[in-house]
């Protein structure tokens, strides 16, 4: 880039060095702004004879161009791009969707020169009209070679992240407790229906059951004919693992457990497994507060229908202290 004070008259087509202010102190023109023939009346209404300009060089593309194309590979899934001051691209999600990061990717990309991307953290929820990214560029401009190795990078690798849709999403629950199942639906449904609220679910699927194997299991294959986003377990016990009742019932009905115990505080005791793709997951305490736990973080990804593996439950850890 090169920086230069020139006549007013022969600004047009210029990026503007610096803002620019009026008297008062109001904002007139923003750093980075590139000048057209009506901006240069309106300086030289203002008194202003030179102004600060940049020029890009041979070799260097705008900062708007290199967000504009950094945006547009990043991701997938239901987002648009808008373009905002200062060399900034953001992501704006179109519909309710959980968002997926590729964490190793994201921080190999922001170790390159020029532009610097950051996102929501993986798997959380957005609502339509957020912002789930954004880019940013080094003022001005970006040296094209920086450019065009960050390109190939994400087209190579990429995408940098998803925005899954959540669109339709549904869950069943089966409240169950050894003496009276009818007892937890009443201890965790009010909890329950204010926590799905919270991912636009409004009404949920729910069963009643005492907690032993045979009821446990055909709770479970009631709330599976409906093939749900995802399938909940709300006990009031808390098992010692995966041999235990709903353990055991899981087995039963053919859904081998993808994990037990989750780094995740509140939320240790997860089970989780999948029965032909459909996800059931047992969080014991989990169901007794509005507060966040590991409910919380794992039903954005498993309403947007992503399995998610015992590795991605592991990698929770950093981060899983929620109070």
């Amino acid at each position: 880039m090169r920086a230069q004070t020139i006549e007013i008259q022969a600004s047009a087509g210029r990026i503007l060095s610096s803002a620019i202010f009026r008297p008062g102190g109001k904002k007139l023109m923003a750093k980075g702004h590139i000048l057209r023939e009506e901006d240069v009346r309106v300086l030289q209404m203002e008194g202003m004879e030179q102004i600060w300009v940049t020029e890009l060089e041979e070799g260097e593309i705008s900062e708007d161009e290199a967000v504009c194309s950094v945006a547009g590979e990043i991701a997938c899934g239901c987002y648009e791009i808008q373009l905002a001051p200062g060399g900034r691209a953001n992501l704006i999600a179109t519909e309710n969707c959980c968002v997926l990061v590729d964490d190793e990717l994201l921080r190999q990309v922001n170790c390159t020169s020029g532009v610097v991307i950051a996102t929501t953290m993986n798997f959380s929820f957005a609502m339509a009209g957020q912002r789930i990214a954004t880019v940013k560029s080094a003022p001005f401009a970006v040296v094209r070679t920086d450019f065009d190795g960050l390109i190939g990078m994400l087209r190579s690798r990429g995408p940098i992240m998803q925005a899954r849709p959540v669109q339709g999403a549904t869950v069943g629950v089966l409240y169950c407790d050894p003496v009276n199942g009818d007892r937890a639906r009443t201890l965790f449904e009010p909890v329950l229906r204010q926590k799905l609220e919270r991912f636009a679910i409004r009404c949920h699927n729910g069963v009643a059951s005492l907690e032993n194997e045979e009821h446990v299991s055909r709770g479970l294959q009631h709330l599976l004919r409906a093939r749900p986003s995802v399938v909940l377990v709300a006990s009031t016990t808390a098992p010692a693992g995966p041999a235990d009742v709903v353990g055991m019932a899981m087995a039963k009905i053919g859904c081998p457990i993808e994990r037990f115990l989750a780094p995740v505080e509140p939320g240790n005791l997860l089970l989780m497994g999948y029965k032909d793709e459909i996800p059931i997951m047992s969080a014991p305490g989990c169901f007794r507060s509005l507060k966040p736990n590991v409910i919380d973080l794992m039903l954005p990804p498993l309403m947007a229908r992503y399995r998610v593996s015992t590795w991605e439950v592991s990698c929770l850890g950093h981060g899983g202290l929620l109070n």
